[in-house]
């Protein structure tokens, strides 16, 4: 009986654990993602305004999507402490970019990775959601994949740019597939809660981290520019 009761409260200890780490984990990776908006924001000179609107669409932007297409309450209608923490982060970076002092952060590619770890820990939460809502293995691995690029599209848009993620042929979306086709398998398979969270979350932070060091990506297809249809023609 006693050993009973000792494992019920250790898988307590451990769902309590775990959900604490994903509320620090979402506030991490909503001040990465607004970073990332902030730091577009300024590339293509808005003003202060523009730059609270992409942090915080890149942060909640594809948490949004997430409850829409699981028809639950969209979680920032309830607490809004994620969006007011992406207006925060938004108002801190816009000095620097102001002041043009954001060289160091595209020196050491600080935006890139922090959009990384803030990539993994949505589409791991994403599909987590997406599976304790009753979806199955597939919708929940494309709910957790727009729970992690969907807001980064959104700031594309908005910024008036092709979305980042179809085009530049790095690991993006297919890191955030293969994460999120990770859990829902090591979910399937009954694995342990914290192998379910933190091997998808690794595979998404590794492949992205190879694809921005040693340049892996997914094939492109290469358009045939005017000049060239001309050539051919006259040949």
């Amino acid at each position: 009986m006693s050993q009973l009761l000792t494992a019920v409260a250790t898988d307590e200890l451990l769902e309590h654990a775990l959900g604490g780490l994903r509320i620090a984990l979402e506030y991490t990776g909503t001040v990465a993602f607004a970073v990332s908006g902030a730091v577009a924001a300024s590339r293509r000179r808005m003003d202060l305004v523009g730059a609270v609107v992409l942090a915080c669409l890149v942060a909640v932007g594809g948490g949004t999507m997430r409850d829409l297409l699981l028809r639950e309450p969209v979680f920032w209608m309830e607490n809004p402490a994620l969006v007011l923490v992406a207006v925060a982060t938004a108002l801190a970076i816009a000095p620097a970019a102001r002041r043009r002092d954001l060289g160091a952060l595209t020196r050491h590619r600080i935006v890139e990775y922090s959009d990384a770890a803030g990539l993994a820990i949505f589409v791991v939460i994403g599909t987590g959601i997406a599976l304790a809502a009753g979806a199955n293995p597939v919708a929940a691995v494309i709910v957790g994949v727009v729970n992690g690029v969907g807001g980064g599209v959104l700031r594309d848009v908005l910024a008036a740019q092709v979305p980042e993620v179809f085009w530049n042929g790095q690991l993006y979306a297919t890191a955030a597939l293969g994460g999120a086709t990770t859990l829902a398998v090591l979910h399937g398979l009954g694995a342990p809660a914290q192998v379910v969270f933190w091997v998808p979350l690794l595979v998404i932070v590794a492949l992205r981290a190879l694809s921005l060091t040693l340049g892996w990506g997914v094939p492109t297809v290469a358009v045939v520019q005017k000049r060239e249809l001309q050539k051919e023609s006259h040949a």
